[in-house]
Formats: C-alpha cells, sequence, structure tokens
C-alpha cells in the first residue's frame, strides 16, 4: 500500500504531538506536518501535500468544521476533539471518523484504515477478509459509541457518501455508521437481503408493497433502479410462483 500524507491539525500541543506519534508508528501513514492552526495548514493542503487531515474541531479564527468544508474534494478527514455534541455535523461534512479526546491508538488505526480503504480502494479491497455473513448480528460505530444490531432488525440500508444508515424496524429509528455499501452489502445474508439501488439494500422480508419501480416500507419509498430491476424482478416472480404453488416460504 502507497504512502498516505497525512498532517494534524490541533491549537492543544500535547492533543497535536499524540496524534503525530501515532502516524509515525503506522507503517501506511506519512506524516508531511503538525500545525496549531488551519491558517498554518493551508498551503500544504491547498497545494496537494496531503491526503488525510487528523483535525481538531474547537480552535480560534478558523474552526475545524468551517475548515473542513473549505478543503479541496479528495482530502480526507478525521475530526479529533473533546465534544461530542459536534459528530453529527462532523458527518454533514464528509469526515471519514469523530474520535474524542484522549484517542487511544486502537481508535487512530481504526480511523486511519477506513481512510485508506477510501484512499486506496484497489489495494483495500485485496485485504479485504472474510465477511461474516452467519452471524445473526452487525457490530458498528455510530459517533462514538458501539452499537449492536440484529440483522432481521434491519428494515433497509440508505448509502449517504462516505456513510451508510441502516434503518430499523420502528419507522424513524436509523444508525449513521461510516461503513461502505459494497462491505456492508458482504456482510448481510444474500438470501435475506437485495441491492436495488445503487443506494439502497433491503430486507426481502420486510417489503410491504411493490409499487411500479418502488418498495414500500411502511410509507416510505425506496427505489429498483435498472442495473438491479431484472435481478429484483426475478425474485418478486420466484416468490409469486411459490405462493400460487403453496409451497412455505422460508422465514
Amino acid at each position: 500500500m502507497k504512502k498516505i500524507k497525512t498532517c494534524v491539525i490541533d491549537d492543544e500541543p500535547l492533543a497535536a504531538e499524540l496524534i503525530a506519534g501515532y502516524i509515525r508508528r503506522t507503517a501506511f501513514l506519512e506524516l508531511e506536518g503538525v500545525y496549531s492552526s488551519a491558517q498554518e495548514a493551508v498551503r500544504s493542503i491547498m497545494k496537494g501535500k496531503v491526503d488525510l487531515v487528523f483535525l481538531d474541531i474547537q480552535m480560534p479564527m478558523l474552526g475545524g468544521l468551517e475548515f473542513a468544508r473549505l478543503m479541496p474534494k479528495g482530502v480526507r478527514v478525521v475530526f479529533v476533539t473533546a465534544y461530542s455534541e459536534f459528530a453529527l455535523d462532523s458527518f454533514k461534512v464528509g469526515a471519514i471518523d469523530y474520535l474524542l479526546k484522549p484517542v487511544s491508538y486502537e481508535e487512530f488505526v481504526g480511523s486511519a484504515t477506513r481512510a485508506a480503504s477510501l484512499l486506496c480502494p484497489v489495494e483495500a479491497e485485496e485485504d479485504d477478509g472474510p465477511s461474516d455473513t452467519d452471524s445473526d448480528y452487525l457490530i458498528v460505530k455510530s459517533e462514538y459509541k458501539l452499537h449492536q444490531i440484529r440483522k432481521s432488525d434491519i428494515v433497509y440500508v440508505e448509502g449517504l457518501k462516505d456513510y451508510v444508515k441502516i434503518w430499523l424496524d420502528g419507522g424513524s429509528r436509523s444508525i449513521t455508521t461510516l461503513l461502505n455499501m459494497r462491505s456492508l452489502e458482504k456482510s448481510l445474508p444474500a438470501e435475506k437481503f437485495m441491492r436495488v439501488h445503487r443506494s439502497f439494500i433491503v430486507n426481502l422480508d420486510k417489503i410491504e408493497t411493490i409499487e411500479r419501480n418502488r418498495i414500500i416500507f411502511d410509507g416510505t419509498a425506496v427505489p429498483v433502479s435498472e442495473s438491479y430491476r431484472d435481478s429484483f424482478q426475478n425474485w418478486v416472480t420466484s416468490r409469486m410462483t411459490r405462493a400460487l404453488r403453496g409451497d412455505e416460504v422460508e422465514e
């Protein structure tokens, strides 16, 4: 794997040096610089010298959230902060992860690995381990907590740029996590879940109504795109045929 050019921006010297030390210890990262403000880092980032930024949120003059919105497309951000209340805002600006201080090396490496899977996707795919489709549960990180989700409770999954929203039984109940659609699809049993759109995976057992090229879940419509339409229609036809024959549908 090629080295990912990385920098740290934090106005707290001890916090900045901790993350810088982690970068030096991580084989696939290369430390480009340590900066005490966004203004100091602008030149390196705008000149394309940086791929990944570990960025504090609360800084004088120009805060981390504002600076993230100004970064060139392709530069990835991991927020490192003492404040948990900005987690949702960090997802809105496309952050890879949101780490709460003090950050452990294990947490740091998890975020760096996710960054590598986005910045070096082909190499990351080669490193993918076996997917755990046999387990009845998923364990996902949302904000700064780990959630154990029963797969049978998933209604559908919605892809939103660099993260996904997992919609669960109960209508408005959902969990947002920094997984990608491909890896999540591999973790779900193919006989129960189907990709019906670039941005949607559905639980086939939860389907209530099919209307034209849409699937209805408790009043919410999920589109079936043209590229996935044939496979979904084959599933519908198979279910209808079995129902007409009186065969039992496996639960």
